[in-house]
């Protein structure tokens, strides 16, 4: 069997209002997890329990989400800030600027 290689170079990837998009997400599962939360006899009488918890673990799966993508976001802020006082400071003494690797 042989080895599978790319043909093509992998895309950047996609950047966008990604706390926004769990902060959502999240308020979306406990949402769900309140909705059910009356019917649970009901859910309980046909063995269907399992769909009230994932809604709650999906909502606290949720809040560790946030936690994780406000701390990259913070990151890679502290990190274009850093970039671009070397970038200037370099520009200002007329030396090149040091190339860091991305995070």
């Amino acid at each position: 069997m042989a080895k599978w290689t790319p043909k093509h170079e992998a895309p950047e990837p996609l950047e966008g209002p990604v706390v926004a998009t769990i902060t959502g997400g999240t308020i979306l599962w406990f949402v769900l997890f309140l909705v059910q939360l009356p019917f649970y006899g009901w859910f309980d009488d046909r063995d269907l329990t399992w769909w009230v918890w994932t809604c709650l673990a999906g909502a606290g799966l949720g809040l560790i989400g946030i936690w994780y993508v406000r701390k990259r976001d913070a990151a890679l802020k502290r990190h274009a800030a850093a970039t671009s006082a070397s970038a200037s400071a370099s520009a200002a003494t007329g030396e090149a600027p040091e190339e860091r690797p991305a995070p």
